[in-house]
């Protein structure tokens, strides 16, 4: 496992107990994506404020959205590591379809250097409430 991956596999530890994810009784587990990006240094505070809007504004107003968290790495700090959790892929698939998702999409596309998508498979997924 590369370091750069950490981050996100920490986060993805955090999470049980919110709504959609996998349970004992068998439902369906949630729509994981991991997106790994490398940030143009001289545009990282553009870069934080538009993915702090975008976030703030799919968990307020998707109800798809269970969970999104983009963090930096501490020795790397243009690399930055995002986690989305969403009750189904069909959520996600919205997503990439809403206003604020474009805007942050149209805000950042210069921004961001370098970007790998990947599709994740909860092992667990835990959090305090």
């Amino acid at each position: 496992m590369t370091a750069g991956r950490l981050p996100v596999l920490c986060a993805a530890t955090l999470m049980l107990g919110l709504p959609g994810a996998a349970s004992a009784d068998g439902g369906q587990p949630p729509y994981i994506r991991l997106a790994e990006l490398d940030i143009d240094p001289a545009q990282r505070v553009q870069f934080d404020a538009a993915v702090r809007e975008g976030v703030t504004a799919a968990v307020r107003l998707e109800p798809g959205v269970l969970a999104l968290y983009a963090v930096a790495e501490k020795d790397h700090p243009n690399r930055v590591r995002v986690f989305e959790m969403y009750t189904d892929e069909a959520a996600y698939r919205r997503h990439l379809q809403t206003p604020h998702f474009l805007k942050f999409r149209d805000a950042t596309d210069k921004i961001v250097t370098s970007r790998r998508l990947l599709d994740g498979v909860p092992i667990v997924l835990e959090a305090k409430r």
